[in-house]
């Protein structure tokens, strides 16, 4: 009896430590001891006292010892985002063997009545299971409370509708009217090789090679990681098409031939870019460059699906096109089902071809006349003139007749580009 107050049980689990329990009987107290003697048989015993610290202390230690050593930079980021605004102040200070199912039911109704939106629901759950479920692997809780509940389903809130050959060039040429073959040939990889954005900034020369491109790396808020966003641990080569190696070549020989180790998209100090960086050249280089193509609303990912496009239309099967984007053919299936449904049973144009169709399109409307020929003006005239004018004025102002002959040609190409994006 302890102190007159009730009985207590003194305990020591595996590694030595005291546990101690009270209750108000004795036949509670012998009924646990009995109990607890058995669990120590077992090799159970440290059990007896798992889940006693609560959520916060736990998220901490699993942040450290799990979630650094494992996760990307940017995923760690997007983590502690959602535990801090949703699960750590509503359960943060309870114990771990506390949570149970109906509290997550509570968690999830407690949300919607906030007005949380379906998608941040799921994914704070996502990110509290995942929690939960090292706690478990550590001997905490004997079960994870998250898995038992039936979550929001995840809906493909757009469609995706892969940009054409012909509006990826525009948006190249933008960029090279603007002097930036950097951010051209950056185009190029995300669209005629299907990367992720950090795959390509994480894209060394070495990587480059005669037929393919071997994808191994990633790029996350400056670092770079090894896989692929969904395979972390992957390696996959993509078909190397006869335009971009030019895209390439041509890159490399104004970079000064850098060597293999060299990234191929460095930053201005070398190093891979920044979160900073990308947002900076989103801003700045790719959406003036898709609003001249006509793409008001854009993303530099969705120049992906234009490759996919293009192995389809070739006849690719899933599966390949499933392997050349680096993910599991049930996603490409379900991501583009209604391409390929557009696109019919018929084989079409080559890839090489579709895209050397578009550049011919190109280069005849912005062809000089001969005007340009006799007094040795060019193409370069224009590319003097810095940026392209504001959308307001895309013809814009100048004293140099060849120019003005290009830009009233490249407006009348760029006007039928944006119909044609309309239609689509």
């Amino acid at each position: 009896k302890h102190r007159g107050v009730g009985y207590r049980v003194y305990l020591r689990d595996d590694r030595g430590r005291q546990l101690t329990r009270t209750f108000d009987q004795m036949r509670d107290a012998r009924a646990f001891e009995a109990h607890a003697r058995v669990m120590k048989q077992s090799g159970t015993i440290n059990q007896l006292d798992a889940g006693n610290e609560t959520l916060n202390e736990f998220v901490v230690e699993w942040f450290q010892n799990y979630a650094k050593p494992n996760l990307a930079p940017k995923t760690l980021s997007s983590y502690a985002g959602l535990l801090d605004r949703h699960i750590l102040p509503r359960l943060g200070e309870m114990r771990l063997r506390e949570i149970k199912p109906r509290v997550i039911d509570g968690l999830m109704a407690e949300m919607k009545r906030n007005g949380v939106g379906i998608e941040s629901i799921r994914k704070s759950l996502a990110v509290l299971q995942t929690c939960l479920q090292r706690a478990v692997v550590y001997e905490r809780i004997p079960s994870n409370p998250v898995a038992a509940i039936r979550k929001p389903s995840q809906r493909r809130s757009r469609v995706v509708a892969p940009p054409p050959p012909r509006i990826v060039e525009a948006i190249r040429e933008a960029m090279l009217e603007s002097g930036s073959l950097r951010d051209a040939t950056f185009v190029s990889v995300l669209a005629y090789a299907g990367l992720r954005p950090g795959e390509a900034i994480a894209l060394r020369w070495a990587d480059v090679r005669e037929r393919t491109l071997l994808v191994s790396k990633r790029a996350s808020l400056g670092e770079i990681l090894e896989g692929a966003k969904s395979q972390p641990r992957s390696v996959r080569s993509v078909d190397l098409l006869p335009a971009l190696k030019r895209d390439l070549a041509q890159w490399s020989l104004a970079s000064g031939r850098p060597g293999g180790h060299a990234l191929v998209f460095p930053n201005a100090h070398g190093e891979p870019w920044t979160e900073h960086d990308y947002k900076n050249w989103h801003r700045r280089s790719f959406k003036p460059a898709a609003l001249v193509a006509g793409l008001e609303q854009s993303r530099p990912y969705d120049l992906r699906h234009a490759f996919a496009s293009l192995l389809l239309a070739e006849g690719r099967s899933v599966v390949e096109v499933a392997d050349q984007l680096g993910h599991a053919p049930s996603l490409t299936l379900d991501t583009y089902a209604h391409v390929m449904r557009e696109l019919g049973r018929e084989q079409g144009e080559s890839a090489a071809s579709l895209i050397a169709r578009a550049r011919d399109e190109l280069a005849q409307a912005a062809q000089p006349n001969q005007f340009a020929s006799a007094t040795g003006h060019s193409r370069g005239c224009l590319r003097q003139a810095g940026r392209r004018p504001p959308a307001a004025n895309p013809r814009g102002s100048t004293n140099c007749p060849v120019e003005k002959t290009l830009n009233e040609r490249r407006f009348d190409l760029i006007s039928a580009t944006r119909e044609v994006a309309k239609k689509r």
